[in-house]
């Protein structure tokens, strides 16, 4: 159901069954009511998922590039011991907000460009669910990355770390502005992630295009619900602890506060509830894009679809019951260190299972090594560095030897980052023809994957050694005879090294958008939905809306022998903007939806919610108060009935669609 659906009695009459040619009053009457305006009210305005999805990939690109620099400025203080261009506490505020920055204002809102850029059109939709609200995520989520760096420059970043454990967290210990500024962002950027997970949610139950069903559905889609879902559940976690936090620094509360009955391990709980989800949220998005885009490469289809697929939601549902295999080290009873140490390495039999179908599938395809297919290939390798050493620290007497050294660290950046850039950097040279109409250049793409490779691979392996060296994270310096020398000098080479291979990226990047070659409509022979239509789409995405008989519909001629798919011949709802209800089991029609235009509702609540909590963070509780009125003033404006465009008088009438010519 959208913003504006109708009910489920539809009008047989007011649905046209046919084909549509381009450039016919048909198809220009549909880009007149889908387009978005040109210019800056466009700009602000749109709710169009392809441009909200672009938006994505741009802005986590440009936090992606900040956490780098911090990096970089990290590894320069490392790579020699003693060494003093940095200050402690500016190194404590270096290492949080790039902690802050690569988790959670990069991994998962790159993928949910993604998502929300390739959904609809994988689906076979005219548009996400909610498309207000998925603006609206895109929105805040910008505005609670800026709110998060505004007081970097100051000197007054938070400096706790992105676990922020309490009681340092706490106001006895950190008086300033720093941690205040990182609870606010943090509830205000779950406010983000929340909306669009539900907006995920209800897109997979309502929006697949006429039979879809469940077995289906591509296993990207798999991964995002999956990840979307854990998200609903584990935000919430995360987003009451910062509020609980703020509350002990600002209003006088106990929640964490040890001297007056409270609870610091609360705050370990309660975060890692949620981190650990987490963790899975920005790896299975991931893992489904190999899943959808390797098997192009390897001119077959995915070996065990159904494994892979019931695979990514067991991850999720075993990572719920892991979390506190990150407090092993926190005298919690011996019989839990026994139970969620086996969880944490029952989780490994899920992965296991998606690894095995991907080197199934290159080994029984025949590989087209192209850049894509590099950078896939690479992800499976270094997935499977990173699940081991998550395995091994699954046993307590292990972790507790480990925790809190640089062999974490090593294992966090496999999984969080090679697990994560490699198949989204992957995932661009993949659907740029898409997003573009333009490819991009295969011999720097070789060059810059094997630069990125070898530069990851420097940088974070030797990470594992000093960690067994005894080497402990966050330290901001060192003395020259702890043996640390050698390995920090080659980790920070490495990640110099890195740095060039994204640049070499981003450079390709730009220059492909102006000058690569015109790719066509469907440049690799991929066999999904999204290459059934326009390089880049139109406004409307399919003219027809596609009805679909198996997993390949593109391929079904050379798997089966015969065109079962619909792709030319269906549903056209051109009254107004419409979109297609289905079933959410089988993918039958059910519905027909009326979904909103555009509208600058949702930027202006995402910059009242940007000052309410800016208030907060001052305690200027009268502009705060105000701002809550502007929100709400935002919301009536947002839900404020319109007459749509396109829309005849008997078109808002419901309407049941009939069957398919």
């Amino acid at each position: 159901m959208t913003e504006h659906a109708s009910s489920p009695a539809l009008l047989q009459r007011s649905l046209t069954i046919g084909r549509i040619e381009p450039g016919s009053v048909k198809e220009r009457r549909l880009r007149d009511i889908w387009e978005t305006p040109a210019g800056w009210r466009g700009w602000l305005s749109t709710v169009d998922h392809k441009r909200i999805g672009l938006r994505y990939l741009v802005t986590a690109f440009a936090f992606l590039i900040a956490g780098g620099i911090e990096a970089l400025v990290m590894r320069v203080q490392l790579a020699r011991p003693e060494a003093t261009l940095l200050t402690p506490e500016q190194y404590n505020q270096l290492f949080t907000m790039h902690g802050v920055t690569m988790i959670f204002l990069y991994a998962l809102p790159v993928l949910s460009g993604f998502s929300n850029y390739l959904w609809p059109l994988i689906l076979g939709a005219r548009d996400m669910a909610f498309p207000r609200l998925n603006a609206l995520s895109y929105w805040i989520f910008l505005f609670a990355g800026l709110f998060l760096y505004a007081s970097f420059p100051f000197g007054e970043a938070p400096n706790a770390g992105w676990f922020n454990y309490a009681p340092l967290a706490g106001l006895t210990y950190n008086t300033g502005p720093n941690i205040d500024v990182y609870a606010l962002g943090m509830v205000l950027l779950g406010i983000s992630t929340t909306v669009g997970s539900m907006n995920f949610v209800v897109t997979f139950l309502r929006m697949r295009a006429p039979g879809m069903s469940l077995d289906r559905v591509p296993v990207l889609v798999w991964g995002t619900l999956t990840a979307s879902g854990g998200n609903l559940l584990a935000v919430p976690s995360v987003s009451l602890a910062f509020f609980l936090l703020w509350l002990d620094r600002r209003i006088g509360t106990h929640f964490f506060d040890v001297v007056n009955g409270g609870r610091a391990l609360l705050w370990q709980h309660l975060f890692w509830i949620f981190a650990h989800p987490w963790v899975y949220a920005v790896v299975l998005p991931a893992m489904g894009i190999v899943s959808d885009a390797l098997p192009v490469f390897c001119r077959r289809p995915l070996v065990g679809y159904l494994p892979v697929a019931l695979s990514t939601v067991a991850t999720m549902v075993i990572g719920f019951v892991v979390w506190i295999h990150h407090m092993f080290a926190t005298g919690i009873p011996a019989l839990a260190l026994s139970f969620f140490g086996a969880a944490s390495m029952v989780i490994a039999i899920p992965s296991a299972v998606a690894t095995f179908a991907w080197i199934a599938t290159i080994w029984t395809g025949r590989p087209v090594f192209r850049v894509p297919f590099l950078y896939f290939a690479g992800f499976v390798f270094l997935f499977v560095i990173g699940g081991l050493s998550g395995v091994l620290t699954a046993a307590v007497p292990l972790d507790w030897q480990l925790t809190d050294t640089y062999f974490i660290v090593a294992h966090l950046h496999y999984v969080l980052l090679g697990i994560n850039v490699f198949p989204v950097i992957g995932g661009i040279y993949f659907w740029f023809p898409k997003f573009t109409g333009r490819m991009m250049s295969e011999r720097i793409g070789r060059v810059g994957f094997w630069i990125l490779f070898a530069g990851f691979n420097i940088a974070f392996f030797p990470m594992h050694i000093a960690g067994l060296l005894g080497m402990p994270r966050r330290i901001y310096t060192y003395a020259p005879d702890m043996g640390w020398n050698t390995v920090n000098m080659i980790t920070s080479i490495g990640a110099f090294v890195f740095a060039i291979g994204v640049l070499v990226f981003l450079c390709d990047f730009i220059y492909s958008l102006r000058r690569g070659p015109v790719a066509g409509d469907n440049p690799w022979d991929a066999p999904t939905l999204e290459w059934a239509t326009s390089s880049p789409p139109p406004p409307y995405n399919f003219a027809i809306v596609p009805c679909i008989a198996s997993r390949h519909p593109l391929w079904e001629e050379r798997i089966s022998g015969r065109m079962r798919s619909q792709l030319s011949r269906g549903y056209v709802l051109d009254e107004g903007r419409e979109a297609l209800g289905t079933t959410a089991l089988d993918g039958d029609p059910d519905v027909i939806l009326k979904m909103p235009e555009d509208s600058y509702a949702p930027f202006w609540l995402g910059v009242a919610s940007l000052l309410f909590f800016t208030g907060l963070a001052l305690t200027a509780w009268w502009f705060a108060a105000l701002m809550l009125l502007a929100c709400g003033a935002a919301i009536v404006v947002w839900l404020w009935p319109r007459r749509e465009l396109g829309q005849r008088d008997d078109a808002a009438q419901p309407r049941r669609p009939g069957a398919v010519s």
